[in-house]
């Protein structure tokens, strides 16, 4: 086995079990305040009060910010990390040539694919099909959240299945390379609009967003200038083509640090 399948193995093994103890721990996290402490019940009513206001009518009272709410948010965000390592470890083996064999190929579509069923089963817990949302309420949400979560839910699952038959086809025309580069971009630029509501680290988010939106259209910018200088038989397409890999080795990395 090659080193780059022992370590993709590794990233499998490992980062899965470093992720969930966070959701677990502030899932049962005890209260500091005690229960018939009267100024605590207050303070905690006037927060549920308060976020039921600020919240899409949608929204449980109490559950963005909350210490579950953080801690779902956060384990999402390291789930979705270890996804992008992946696709972008396997770019980079393409882009560097160093290892052979049709499997990594198939890494990035199955990732892809992978992750897109993930947001559109768990992105939310409001949202259907785990929440207490119906699928028409969710799809046609006023939350702006959720619609996001789940278009990207759909544009990895659809951008994956079509990199999964273009690599297994190869008379496929080299225009539908365009979507995966193009769902760099798109994806990006969404993510300068996507907001977590009336969330205590708002700016916190917003920032790494803006930053994580900026390498991802960075990244695609790259990929689409890669293939077209790869079509017109000039050799700095595989430099472009690594700049993409890492860049998206990147976003990877942002998303397991993520926290709120």
């Amino acid at each position: 086995m090659s080193w780059t399948a022992r370590y993709i193995l590794l990233l499998l093994t490992v980062l899965p079990i470093a992720t969930f103890p966070h959701f677990s721990e502030a899932q049962h996290e005890p209260s500091h305040a005690g229960p018939h402490d009267p100024q605590s019940v207050e303070s905690h009513q006037a927060a549920l009060q308060d976020a039921h206001h600020h919240t899409s009518p949608h929204a449980s009272p109490g559950w963005e910010g909350s210490a579950a709410g953080i801690a779902y948010s956060e384990r999402n965000h390291h789930i979705a990390g270890i996804m992008v390592l992946l696709i972008g470890f396997a770019e980079l083996n393409h882009a560097l040539r160093l290892y052979a064999s049709q499997w990594p190929k198939l890494l990035l579509p199955a990732a892809m694919t992978g992750m897109g069923l993930f947001l559109l089963i768990w992105s939310d817990h409001d949202a259907w099909p785990i929440g207490s949302l119906s699928f028409s309420q969710t799809v046609f949400s006023s939350d702006t959240e959720i619609i996001q979560h789940k278009a990207y839910g759909l544009l990895l699952f659809a951008v994956g299945t079509i990199e999964w038959i273009r690599r297994r086809r190869s008379s496929w025309h080299a225009a539908w390379s365009a979507p995966l580069p193009l769902l760099a971009l798109v994806g990006g630029l969404m993510l300068f609009g996507h907001s977590h509501g009336e969330h205590p680290s708002a700016h916190k988010i917003t920032l790494h967003h803006a930053v994580m939106g900026t390498i991802a259209m960075t990244a695609g910018s790259s990929k689409l200038l890669g293939g077209w200088l790869r079509s017109r038989n000039q050799t700095t397409a595989s430099t472009w083509e690594i700049v993409w890999a890492v860049l998206i080795v990147t976003i990877g990395v942002q998303l397991l640090l993520y926290s709120e």
